[in-house]
Parts: C-alpha cells; sequence; structure tokens
C-alpha cells in the first residue's frame, strides 16, 4: 500500500481507485536555518484511475520532524476545495509545511464520497521533507 521511491523521497499510493502522488521541496529562499525555520512545499496529484466517482471531503495530515515530535492537521477539503473526481480525471495543488528541524516525514489520509454517499479513505504514504529530495517537476503520472 505505502511507497516510499528511495532515490526521490516522493510517495505514490494507489487505494479505491483513487491515486495520490506526493513530492516536496526545501524553500531555501523562505526557511532561516540559524533561527530554526525550514519551509518546505508539497504538490499532491490526485487521479481517480477506478470506475465510479468520487468527491473529497477531508484530509489528515501527519507530520513529524527529525526529532520524532509530531503534528497533525485535519479538516475538511483541501486548500479550500472539495475537489470531484470522474473516472480518468485528476486534481493537483500546492501546499507549505513550516518544519523547526531540517528534515522530517508527512503522512497520512483523505476521506472521499462515491456516488451513492460512503465514505472511504485512501492513504497518503510517507514522503520526506528535505533539502536533498528529488525536484517535484520529477514526479509524473505513468
Amino acid at each position: 500500500m505505502q511507497d516510499i521511491t528511495p532515490q526521490t523521497g516522493h510517495s505514490d499510493c494507489t487505494t479505491n481507485g483513487i491515486r495520490v502522488q506526493v513530492a516536496a521541496t526545501y524553500l531555501t529562499e523562505h526557511s532561516k536555518p540559524e533561527l530554526g525555520r525550514f519551509h518546505f512545499a508539497y504538490q499532491v496529484r490526485l487521479k481517480n484511475v477506478g470506475d465510479r466517482t468520487a468527491t473529497l471531503r477531508s484530509r489528515k495530515w501527519i507530520i513529524r520532524n527529525a526529532d520524532n515530535e509530531e503534528r497533525v492537521v485535519e479538516g475538511p477539503g483541501v486548500i479550500g476545495e472539495y475537489p470531484r473526481l470522474a473516472p480518468n480525471e485528476r486534481y493537483d495543488y500546492m501546499s507549505g509545511s513550516p518544519m523547526d528541524t531540517s528534515w522530517g516525514t508527512m503522512e497520512g489520509y483523505f476521506v472521499w464520497e462515491d456516488e451513492d454517499g460512503s465514505l472511504f479513505k485512501t492513504p497518503i504514504g510517507r514522503f520526506f521533507l528535505a533539502s536533498n529530495t528529488a525536484p517535484i517537476s520529477d514526479l509524473e503520472y505513468s
């Protein structure tokens, strides 16, 4: 279910007909390492590879820093939106996360509602927030 691509630090999981890919990049221009402030952007790509339409309802992120301190972020939708994906449709968005250590990880899940009103989860596989991960541009659909 969970795939951490060692050479990139990206994540790519497919569950219940929804493919979830995530990649992060270090934002040098927004970080102040001497003050313990490290900022990262991450791109999420969602693609419906199944045969039923689904609407994203909520998300939960588990963010861990290099000291294994955990922060949980959860709420409705993503970036104020509730993407509805028919088969073969995709939705991309970018967001960010500050860290107080030079690296960390993120993982979690999305909650979706299908056409008959039933809810299901799709895991977000663990990915790395680090300065040496592959560029977001290396995240590709196959």
